[in-house]
């Protein structure tokens, strides 16, 4: 059965774009960012391999041209644009971001998944589907015990 990865930052892939691809086939659709290292820092320039970026309000382009060159959108937002963009019900939309991907990889014996004997990788969203808490193989993720490499 056919997957497809589709960025969901509405600059990537137009929003009518992705409901199509979404109501075409449902089951098939993998969130992907495609972002860059300045993800959740402030607009500005950056590097992006040897290339020279400008983010600018949620953009990333080749500095000085109208050329994407990646984004800074986060999962969490690819996941509520998803929602937004098809009509998915928040646990579709929470599917395409988690199991699909998994189901894609034939790893869901143990990611994708909230089922016995799987990694305990969790993140607790708000209603909103705003990340809450991150546990990573059952620890929670904090500020505190997160090991940040800042390589920009």
């Amino acid at each position: 059965r056919p997957f497809y990865g589709i960025i969901c930052d509405g600059v990537h892939v137009h929003p009518h774009s992705v409901m199509i691809a979404y109501r075409a086939h449902p089951d098939g659709a993998c969130l992907v960012t495609d972002a860059m290292a300045a993800q959740s820092l402030p607009n500005g320039l950056y590097k992006l391999g040897e290339m020279d970026v400008d983010v600018h309000d949620g953009n990333v382009y080749i500095q000085g041209t109208n050329t994407i060159a990646g984004a800074v959108v986060t999962l969490a937002e690819c996941v509520r644009n998803f929602a937004r963009f098809t009509g998915a019900s928040k646990v579709e939309a929470l599917e395409s971001a988690t199991l699909h991907p998994a189901q894609m990889l034939g790893i869901t014996d143990r990611k994708g998944v909230l089922t016995y004997g799987a990694d305990a990788d969790i993140i607790v969203l708000d209603h909103e589907l705003n990340v809450q808490r991150i546990f990573v193989a059952g620890q929670e993720a904090t500020r505190e015990n997160v090991v940040y490499k800042n390589k920009l």
